[in-house]
């Protein structure tokens, strides 16, 4: 049954929408992370972060930022067709852009289920039928990273203020607060090494109702070596605090391109 877009804010007498994101890529895969492992999933990423994560593994949605507008409409045909019924939107940061609400509406009226995958530094009240959330921890912080440099096309200013904006708001108690509340959520972390333990611990001191159960730890690494090098210690020490490990399986299923 088609989608009536005459609803939304944006559609006006024509009964389509005329609000535009400005997206990435759009493809259809296989999630490889989380609760939904395994579930295939059309992914919409959408460009631009307000972070600057140094291991950011989608470099070209923040430190480079590209992609081309496309509408609400464009956009649920794509999905629709892609034949699935689970639909990823994702980024950079999608909570950025105002019309990810408009468009998760649309997702949803269209009976579609909604992972959003946020860092949780932005708060909009979108449709989503699971919050996938990544805080930032400090081993986030472009500081951190060997041999940093600033992009050209990253911000404002140098290394000392591109780090210092990403150290500013990585961490909004007030938003991850309402987010795991008001939705079904998981919390996805990055772990470097093992004195992220530390940081994480402290990091959840501020959510205490946030169950071990929702909890997912992740190895940081964009190759297999990598994450089985870390993974190697994670995954017992995760496991024995009750929190769920992360391989990131899409990894190892497809290697680190775009377009899976």
């Amino acid at each position: 049954m088609p989608t009536d877009l005459s609803t939304l804010p944006s559609a006006k007498k024509t009964g389509r929408s005329s609000v535009s994101l400005r997206i990435a890529e759009t493809f259809l895969s296989v999630q490889g992370e989380g609760a939904l492992t395994g579930v295939r999933s059309f992914f919409i990423r959408t460009t631009g972060c307000n972070l600057r994560c140094w291991f950011c593994d989608t470099p070209y949605t923040s430190w480079s930022a590209e992609g081309n507008w496309q509408s609400v409409d464009e956009l649920l045909s794509q999905a629709i067709s892609s034949g699935v019924e689970h639909v990823i939107l994702t980024g950079g940061e999608p909570l950025l852009q105002p019309a990810i609400v408009e468009l998760s509406y649309a997702m949803k009226a269209a009976g579609l289920h909604i992972t959003v995958e946020t860092a949780g530094t932005v708060d909009r009240p979108v449709m989503a039928d699971l919050m996938s959330i990544s805080p930032k921890l400090a081993n986030s912080d472009p500081a951190y990273a060997p041999n940093f440099t600033v992009n050209p096309t990253a911000g404002r200013g140098g290394s000392g203020a591109v780090a210092r904006r990403h150290s500013e708001l990585r961490w909004n108690i007030a938003t991850l607060t309402r987010l795991t509340t008001d939705y079904p959520y998981q919390l996805k972390f990055v772990i470097d090494t093992p004195a992220d333990l530390d940081a994480l611990s402290e990091a959840l001191a501020e959510l205490p109702h946030v169950p071990p159960e929702h909890i997912w730890l992740m190895p940081q690494g964009i190759t297999q070596e990598e994450l089985a090098m870390r993974g190697a210690w994670l995954k017992p020490l995760a496991e024995s605090q009750g929190y769920n490990f992360c391989p990131r399986l899409h990894i190892e299923w497809f290697g680190h391109r775009r377009g899976v």
